[in-house]
């Protein structure tokens, strides 16, 4: 585990929702229980109505949405009130014909006396065909942040991966700094990979790293809640 140091305390969850198609009043109690700062949504709404959907999601969770939803293909980012919004982008993959479509949302933020990040979602193919091409066009949309980078993603892979290595390139794998990379995320029902990530800017601390196997978390989605503690660097 790193060492803290001065900074910004941040409390991040990464978490691919299925969609919403498991038990919603336990996912919304699972994130209320982490009480995070942000939360990065994979599986989010993109459908029908997703405005409304993705700030019923955000309310359930004492949350407010800050980027994402269609425009980024179901990657959504939720805020704190603690955590304030100043700019956000979404992008799309190119589509592979016949395979859905896949993109990332981001969203400029600072949180505390002048700590600034930009935080990031994604979810990547479940074809190992298309996904190093996506993984590298998410890389390059989080080289060009303004501000140390939180990533967090589903890759539909784990670490031994080619688009795993490429999103990672330069960045603390968060499970890796606190000696976890054994806490599998996939599947609830039969844990056996861990495909879910969180990727932070070296300048910021990893404090702690958690796979939160739960009860709840096993009625709330296929995939499990990485929750990470970092401390930011000031920036102003």
């Amino acid at each position: 585990m790193a060492a803290p140091g001065a900074g910004v305390p941040l409390r991040v969850v990464s978490y691919n929702i299925h969609s919403q198609r498991d038990d919603t009043a336990a996912l919304a109690a699972v994130v209320r229980a982490a009480a995070p700062d942000v939360v990065v949504v994979q599986e989010g709404p993109r459908r029908f109505r997703w405005r409304q959907k993705s700030a019923a999601l955000a309310e359930s969770f004492g949350l407010v949405v800050a980027a994402g939803g269609l425009p980024a293909l179901g990657n959504l980012l939720l805020t704190s009130l603690r955590v304030r919004v100043t700019a956000s982008r979404c992008q799309r993959f190119p589509l592979t014909p016949g395979r859905h479509l896949r993109g990332a949302a981001y969203a400029d933020c600072v949180v505390g006396r002048g700590a600034r990040f930009t935080v990031a979602g994604s979810h990547l193919s479940t074809d190992p065909a298309e996904r190093p091409a996506q993984a590298e066009l998410f890389a390059r949309g989080l080289a060009d942040a303004p501000w140390p980078v939180i990533a967090g993603a589903d890759l539909n892979e784990g670490p031994d991966g080619p688009a795993w290595a490429t999103v990672a390139a330069g960045r603390t794998d968060a499970a890796v700094a606190t000696d976890r990379a054994d806490r599998l995320t996939f599947s609830c029902g039969n844990p056996s990979r861990r495909i879910d990530a969180l990727f932070v800017d070296p300048r910021i601390t990893v404090v702690d790293y958690d796979v939160v196997d739960t009860p709840e978390t096993r009625r709330a989605s296929d995939h499990f809640p990485v929750l990470v503690d970092l401390l930011l660097p000031p920036t102003d």
